[in-house]
């Protein structure tokens, strides 16, 4: 497809445009490498340490994981169904509902969440060059914090080394990335087994943290107090991966085929990340007989291991956080920002953007800062993202009933252009999504500043997700009843 077929080089450039049947090389090992490499992440793995932490049992953390991967893997595939159909990008799919001006919204705010977590994923990075090379030299390296920074020289470079190394990726585009995610996503399986047998044998067993029961029995710590704990987590869990559920089809748009998308993750979403949960419970129970404490971070186990063990383990855990960062917190972005102002922006300079800000941000005073990482920012941003998937899937299955124009999507004045290329139905679904969820993030960001929010405030807050995309989906839906022109039956990509 030309722009100018399209009528419009303000809405279409190369990067943007569907694919081709030659760019589509996924099939379904693709995928289910794709979100097994992004599953085997540092974050991930300490998701459990918050569960256990919050009260349950090692059984009912993993159970929270594998549950919360499993409601959120509707989304991925009933959203990326419009990626592999058309061979169009999320920043593009959502000018169906928001309006070809309007998408700008929807892309931007997943662009900036995607901005935060490539930040703190690429500082986490850093520090496990910044521990390599503290384990080689025998000591703590880089002497005193730079003054305005928070930081010392050595982690500075380390932060920089680490993000020059994604920055290739960057430059050699989405194929790089698919052969990297395809090649080390068996090299991570055969880790998990290698450090399950090491913890074994170190520790003459897998400790007492498996057999130790949840703080919710009668007589516990917290007895009767489960639900209250397990919604909120299981929120926040939706949340980890609600960013990839809006901006699915900027990978679903290379599939050969419907089946390899849907089988692809389906194989490869809820079924590891509860396998990775439970052996992050299994590791840690053993470093409590091993070390006298719970060890959480896989940066400080390794970093306690010795000799070439230590080496290989943090090559590993370097190898593995380049493959999750660029798929997750990439890929997406750097479509967002080329959607911005296509014309301007390619894809590769939305990915220089990115990158760009991940060093502007500073992501390790934001680490310092967050209070409460789940409540605050894994329940903060579902609570954006949630009304946004409630309105992309009631338009493309009630509304549209699949069917789009792919064309008018790149015209401005076009079908999808509504008034001035703004969707009133969608933002008022968006904005009435949000709303509920406002007065109990205030109260858990900043809990001095906004102590009085009723009880009924914070419970809706702690189903943020669900609530959001519930009620946008529900006001949108009304809002867009009748109101629709029929798609002209583009030709679909089989």
């Amino acid at each position: 497809m030309s722009n100018e077929a399209t009528g419009s080089t303000q809405l279409w450039n190369e990067d943007l445009a569907p694919t081709t049947a030659a760019q589509r090389t996924w099939r379904w090992y693709h995928f289910s490498a794709l979100w097994v490499g992004m599953v085997m992440c540092i974050p991930a793995y300490t998701l459990s340490a918050s569960l256990i932490e919050g009260g349950m049992s090692g059984y009912q953390a993993v159970l929270t994981v594998f549950l919360a991967n499993a409601i959120v893997l509707l989304p991925m595939l009933l959203i990326g169904h419009a990626g592999t159909k058309y061979g169009i990008p999320y920043a593009v799919l959502a000018r169906a509902s928001f309006g070809t001006a309007g998408a700008r919204l929807p892309a931007l705010m997943r662009a900036i969440v995607a901005c935060g977590w490539y930040g703190i994923q690429t500082w986490f990075g850093g520090q496990m060059i910044y521990t390599l090379l503290g384990a080689l030299m025998g000591g703590e390296i880089g002497g005193g914090k730079i003054a305005g920074l928070g930081i010392n020289g050595a982690q500075l470079l380390c932060f920089l080394a680490f993000w020059a190394i994604q920055f290739w990726y960057i430059v050699h585009g989405m194929e790089a990335i698919r052969k990297l995610e395809t090649y080390t996503a068996p090299l991570k399986i055969l880790i998990c087994f290698v450090l399950l047998g090491w913890v074994y044998n170190k520790a003459g067993g897998f400790g007492d943290l498996l057999s130790t029961p949840s703080q919710f029995v009668e007589g516990g710590k917290k007895a009767g107090q489960f639900w209250s704990t397990f919604w909120p987590s299981l929120t926040a869990m939706v949340g980890f991966w609600a960013t990839l559920a809006l901006n699915i089809p900027d990978f679903t748009r290379f599939a050969k085929t419907q089946r390899d998308q849907v089988i692809g993750q389906t194989v490869g979403l809820p079924v590891p990340m509860g396998l990775l949960a439970a052996m992050a419970v299994i590791v840690t129970s053993a470093t409590v007989v091993l070390y006298g404490k719970a060890i959480w971070d896989p940066v400080d186990l390794s970093a306690r291991m010795t000799g070439v063990a230590v080496l290989v383990a943090l090559l590993i855990l370097l190898i593995d956080t380049v493959s999750v960062n660029l798929a997750a917190n990439l890929v997406g972005p750097a479509y967002d920002f080329s959607s911005l102002a296509p014309k301007l922006i390619s894809y590769k300079t939305g990915g220089y953007i990115t990158a760009a800000i991940a060093i502007l941000m500073m992501p390790w005073k934001i680490l310092e800062s967050t209070q409460g990482y789940i409540f605050t920012w894994l329940i903060g941003y579902s609570a954006l993202l949630g009304p946004i998937a409630g309105v992309l899937i009631v338009d493309y299955y009630l509304v549209r009933k699949t069917e789009l124009n792919v064309a008018e999507l790149y015209r401005e004045a076009g079908q999808y252009a509504y008034g001035n290329g703004w969707n009133t139905a969608a933002l008022v679904a968006f904005v009435i999504g949000v709303a509920p969820n406002i007065p109990g993030f205030l109260n858990a960001a900043f809990p001095a500043s906004f102590p009085d929010v009723s009880a009924g405030f914070k419970t809706i807050y702690t189903y943020a997700w669900f609530v959001g995309i519930a009620i946008s989906a529900v006001v949108y839906g009304l809002m867009m009843k009748g109101k629709t022109v029929p798609a002209v039956r583009a030709p679909a990509h089989p």
